[in-house]
């Protein structure tokens, strides 16, 4: 259960550099998306329970993974789409403009 912690600290730490760090908006993005799945894997791994059953009523009283996190991250994961669908589209568009993807400070639309 360690081992989940430990890729989600690395997911958000090498997006949390390459977005610091990096000058080429491309990069940045893929940035992006990488602490974005470090932080729907952290919503996953929160809402884990060891020994767990679907929440369904069976008339037992067993242990139930709490279904909200898998609801969030699937939500989450429409919504990613979508947001990189719009970022894919202004990279283009930048690079249109500009003939490059390295981000130099302003640019006159």
């Amino acid at each position: 259960m360690l081992a989940e912690y430990f890729t989600v600290a690395a997911l958000i730490s090498l997006g949390l550099y390459g977005v610091m760090a990096k000058k080429n908006l491309m990069k940045v993005f893929i940035a992006l998306s990488l602490m974005e799945t470090g932080v729907n894997l952290l919503l996953i791994t929160i809402g884990y329970i060891s020994g767990g059953t679907a929440p369904i009523e069976d008339g037992n009283f067993a242990i139930y993974v709490d279904p909200l996190p898998q609801a969030l991250v699937l939500t989450a994961i429409v919504i990613g789409l979508s947001v990189t669908a719009l970022a894919l589209t202004l990279l283009i568009r930048y690079y249109s403009k500009t003939g490059t993807l390295e981000y130099k400070g302003g640019m006159k639309w």
